[in-house]
């Protein structure tokens, strides 16, 4: 910072002023919140013997300012330099960017034209910015950083059709090395212009010869079809990743895009990913990582345990994977392997060089390893698991499993105080506080305390939907039948989207030999907004038991099952084995489903039922 200039300290400041000037000045965000001037960017210091990475933080350091000469600063350009800066901060940044400007053109010296930049982005004037780098690139022809800033200026007032030669030329003055670098911060830039169609069709222009190089191919067409991607343009995109892929089957770039376009609506994207991944034995470790999670969001577990579980057998020293895998196998109710891929997680934990991920990491495998001890009614060790838990952002999670294992030993009271004890820093902890508490309540069996409590609290709030789909739920354990239909039907009015309310509905018409046509409606429906739920596909093969296609409930059930062995769907596809003679079988399933959770209310009606003893 330069300090009050006074009158008798006037060369002592003025000293200051030229030591400010000749060094790259520091300044704070350059570009306001409403002004079209852009962030510049600053290139960032190298380390000898490392490789750029994929995505980096900026663009990389130029090579091309005029090597250091005997200095041409005489006193009246000293005392333009002074006048200009402190005409600036006087509140007059035109005349000093003037001055400025003016004293770098006859200098010819990087760093004064960059100040001129600078003031003239403090003030607001990205014209006057652009002009300045613009007589900086005429005075110092081979400057890259006076490109650079050119092109982000340009951006940011949204004149993307003058940055074509430009940033081609930028292209061919960046070495092979670099290009990766220079790829991440075209597409962060160029995701700022307001035309993200005529941004991606700037960028592919630009792009034209490296497009055509077997050595940048793939990455020049990942780039092209991210900018496409910005703009709206799947089909585009996905094209674009396609053609970098068959370029060079060996880049990530292109597996990397596909990966963000996964979905249903698209089922070109995942051959791109996985076509990568089989022939690339080495592939990063992120980007599987990154497709496990995308399955996951696509309910695809199994799927995702696969790739996981290829991960961790070809590197079984990367913690990550082991809390992945873990936390699908305990929810895949394969406890043995979930602890032992937790624990594994723990010890190689400490490798992690991200504190807050290790914290993250360490307390999600705590809480699940509490969960997989309750479980098997070891209280004890669950408690030892929760108690370390020193993460204050999960203070509410672990005390509500606190109060969980309280209740679950018979001591509902204590566990209804230690809920209501949480801290409300915001209306939704105070929410969940409540939610945890009628959870306590229908776990413990006691309906009607629970209802009143949803009762009281959706007239409240008559629009909340959790509210009124967990009042549905206690509605059908209270067996006040009809009234569950109408608050599934309220739900349906509030959110046409929700498909746990038209399967939760269909359910039980289903379960209930009623109504059958409309219950198979229902379930389809869910199954249009949740493709992937096995859960949903369990009510579909219900109904269809129900309504005896028998073959067709089989093949929904076995593969439900198969993605997710949950005790209820082993219930279900259980009986409709046994309907159909497949007897031996259906109890192999029932064996399985009591060794996940013989308490299953379902699946313990079942076996009554039909007078079955595994």
């Amino acid at each position: 910072m330069i300090p009050s200039l006074r009158r008798h300290r006037l060369a002592a400041a003025a000293s200051l002023m030229l030591l400010a000037c000749a060094a790259q000045a520091q300044t704070s965000d350059p570009a306001a919140p409403k002004s079209p001037a852009p962030i510049i960017e600053r290139p960032a210091p190298s380390r000898p013997g490392t490789r750029p990475a994929t995505v980096p933080a900026a663009a990389a350091k130029p090579a091309s300012e005029p090597d250091a000469r005997p200095s041409a600063l005489t006193s009246e350009l000293f005392y333009e330099i002074l006048m200009g800066e402190m005409t600036a901060r006087s509140g007059d940044p035109g005349s000093g960017y003037a001055l400025v400007l003016d004293a770098a053109r006859r200098l010819r010296d990087g760093k004064l034209f960059q100040r001129a930049v600078e003031i003239a982005l403090q003030s607001r004037s990205g014209d006057a910015a652009l002009a300045a780098s613009r007589a900086w690139q005429e005075t110092l022809p081979n400057s890259r950083d006076a490109r650079r800033i050119e092109l982000q200026i340009l951006i940011a007032l949204n004149r993307i059709g003058e940055t074509v030669e430009p940033l081609r030329a930028e292209i061919a003055a960046t070495p092979q090395i670099e290009k990766p670098m220079l790829m991440a911060v075209i597409t962060r830039n160029y995701s700022r212009a307001s035309d993200k169609k005529q941004a991606a069709s700037v960028v592919e222009q630009a792009l034209v010869d490296e497009l055509k190089s077997p050595a940048t191919g793939a990455l020049a067409w990942a780039t092209v079809g991210r900018m496409r991607l910005n703009a709206g343009d799947t089909s585009g995109a996905l094209d674009a990743a396609f053609k970098g892929q068959q370029i060079d089957p060996a880049s990530d770039a292109p597996a990397a895009l596909a990966l963000e376009m996964i979905d249903p609506g698209q089922p070109l994207a995942e051959p791109i990913v996985t076509r990568y991944l089989a022939n690339n034995p080495k592939a990063p470790p992120d980007l599987r990582i990154a497709y496990a999670r995308v399955l996951v969001e696509n309910r695809r577990y199994a799927d995702s345990t696969a790739q996981l579980q290829a991960l961790t057998a070809a590197r079984p020293e990367l913690a990550e994977p082991w809390l992945l895998l873990g936390s699908l196998q305990a929810q895949a109710r394969q406890d043995a392997a979930a602890e032992t891929s937790l624990k594994r997680y723990i010890d190689l934990s400490a490798n992690q060089k991200d504190p807050d991920d290790r914290q993250r990491g360490t307390t999600q495998a705590y809480l699940v390893l509490s969960q997989l001890a309750e479980r098997r009614k070891d209280f004890t060790a669950a408690e030892r698991w929760l108690a370390r838990v020193d993460s204050a952002d999960e203070l509410v999670v672990a005390q509500t499993r606190r109060a969980g294992l309280l209740a679950r030993q018979g001591k509902l009271p204590q566990a209804r105080e230690l809920v209501r004890g949480l801290p409300e820093r915001t209306p939704e902890d105070k929410k969940q506080k409540f939610l945890a508490e009628v959870q306590l309540l229908r776990d413990a069996k006691q309906y009607q305390a629970a209802y009143d409590m949803l009762t009281q609290a959706s007239a409240a709030a008559p629009n909340d939907s959790d509210l009124v789909y967990d009042q549905a739920m206690v509605a059908e354990k209270l067996n006040r039948l009809d009234e569950m239909e109408r608050l599934l039907r309220r739900l349906i009015e509030l959110k046409p989207e929700n498909q746990n309310a038209y399967n939760a509905l269909g359910y039980s018409f289903a379960d209930r030999k009623i109504r059958l046509d409309e219950a198979r409606t229902l379930i389809q429906k869910a199954v249009q907004l949740a493709p992937e739920d096995p859960f949903i596909a369990d009510s579909l093969g219900w109904v269809e038991f129900r309504l005896g296609n028998t073959t067709e409930a089989i093949r929904i059930l076995e593969a439900a099952y198969k993605t997710r062995p949950d005790p209820e769907i082993g219930a279900h596809f259980g009986e409709v084995l046994w309907a159909t003679g497949q007897k031996d079988r259906a109890v192999t399933i029932w064996k399985e489903a009591l060794l996940s959770d013989a308490e299953n209310e379902t699946l313990q009606e079942t076996l009554k039922r039909l007078r079955v003893k595994p």
